[in-house]
């Protein structure tokens, strides 16, 4: 195999094999957060195509916002049965059948249908459950900048492809964006196949920091992996760190996913910028993303996770209470662009750290995937929730005072976890 050969190529020149899985699996991540970013440039060419109302449409992003989110600990355990690059494969297959299948929608139920189900569950398999099962498995050493890295990738695509499918979407209408989307998936899966291993064991190798190589454990019945997912739940749902991990991430999805993501294009076409200029504005968050996310993962291997989050979640609060006085000039949406740019998915590598420590590696994918479904369900609160504000308010702005009200909460909920309870791992359950 190619990926063999690379990593004895790679080993002569001391270079971890991990670095390539790493590779691989940002370009998966953020080809994929592109086509879940794509309804965000899409939701007024389909109003005008289809007569659909903005809470109509929001419906379907916000059951694919759910089914992304609670796939995640199930993707988990498909990943520990059936190997990471067969399940990253299928779900890239399962994406392009659903903007494929668009193409030739008329009615709102086939939107729900593909946009909601079909590529809810593809994208739930790589979801940020993919970052923290490639870290845990591949790194002990640089744990949390690998995160980071992943989680950049994740937030960045969501937002750096938004421009271009704006422009195509405006010169050659919503279904150019469709395409482009499947290409860019196709280039990814095609990348996976070559490149992409389970394990280090698979090709000889020791997890980076680590001297031993460790063999892969016991694969068990499907029964068995997908039993495991709920045996997590109920041994983690008995520990206060579980459920603050999970509200806090809530309010993470409530304000990031569901909230700018899904409505942030529309909402400046309310005050009369252009969706090329709003998705431009977006674009430059997913930048200061980037560099802030690798530098969270950075400082998540250094200093106490719990005030990192209290940070984030604190300055995020203030910067959506800020937007709607900003009066979308651009000197005050480039201000915000850059300060909750900084902060987009910022709580990712902490939340992960705080996953890992408090409940062991190999439960920390399963464990994550719990906790991002709450992320998720917090996104599609917001999704559906900011819609039918627009819809009955005429406004969007209820909804961001809402959303910065809430991460000031989340903020104060993440210095309540107990410093003491991060370095007891829960025993790992039976398999």
């Amino acid at each position: 195999m190619v990926s063999t050969a690379l990593a004895s190529t790679l080993a002569r020149r001391n270079v971890h094999y991990g670095w390539v899985v790493v590779a691989a699996t940002f370009l998966t991540m953020l080809v994929t957060a592109g086509a879940m970013g794509a309804p965000g440039v899409l939701i007024k060419p389909l109003q005008d195509e289809f007569g659909w109302e903005t809470s109509q449409i929001s419906s379907a992003l916000a059951i694919r916002l759910i089914l992304f989110g609670l796939m995640g600990p199930f993707a988990a355990a498909f990943m520990n049965y059936f190997g990471v690059r067969k399940v990253i494969v299928f779900a890239l297959a399962l994406i392009g059948a659903g903007f494929i299948g668009s193409l030739f929608m008329t009615k709102l139920w086939h939107l729900l249908a593909l946009w909601g189900i079909v590529v809810g569950f593809g994208t739930g398999l790589t979801a940020m459950v993919l970052a923290a099962t490639v870290s845990t498995r591949w790194f002990v050493k640089h744990r949390g900048l690998v995160v980071g890295m992943l989680s950049a990738s994740s937030a960045t695509g969501q937002l750096v492809f938004l421009p271009l499918m704006a422009e195509l979407t405006e010169r050659y209408g919503w279904r150019a964006t469709v395409f482009f989307v499947c290409a860019m998936i196709m280039v990814a899966a095609l990348l996976v196949l070559l490149l992409m291993r389970d394990r280090p064991s698979d090709v000889s190798l020791p997890l980076l920091g680590e001297t031993h190589v460790a063999p892969a454990p016991a694969r068990g019945t499907l029964g068995a992996a997908l039993a495991t997912p709920i045996t997590v739940l109920k041994e983690i749902s008995t520990t206060s760190t579980f459920w603050i991990l999970f509200a806090t991430f809530f309010i993470c999805g409530l304000s990031t996913n569901g909230l700018i993501q899904t409505h942030f294009v529309t909402l400046c076409g309310d005050f009369g910028i252009t969706p090329v200029a709003a998705a431009s504005v977006l674009a430059v968050m997913g930048i200061f993303d980037f560099f802030g996310t690798i530098g969270s993962g950075w400082l998540s291997d250094r200093f106490d996770n719990r005030w990192l989050l209290f940070w984030y979640y604190g300055l995020r609060g203030l910067s959506l209470l800020y937007l709607p006085f900003s009066d979308f000039s651009f000197y005050g949406l480039s201000f915000f662009a850059i300060f909750y740019g900084l902060d987009w998915i910022a709580t990712v590598p902490p939340t992960v750290k705080i996953a890992a420590d408090r409940f062991g590696r190999e439960k920390a994918g399963l464990v994550f995937g719990w906790v991002f479904a709450g992320h998720q369900l917090g996104a599609a609160t917001a999704a559906y929730g900011a819609g039918l504000s627009r819809t009955e308010l005429s406004s969007y702005l209820p909804a961001f005072f809402i959303a910065g009200a809430f991460c000031l909460l989340a903020s104060i909920l993440a210095i309540t976890l107990k410093k003491s309870g991060l370095t007891n791992p829960v025993p790992a359950a039976a398999h």
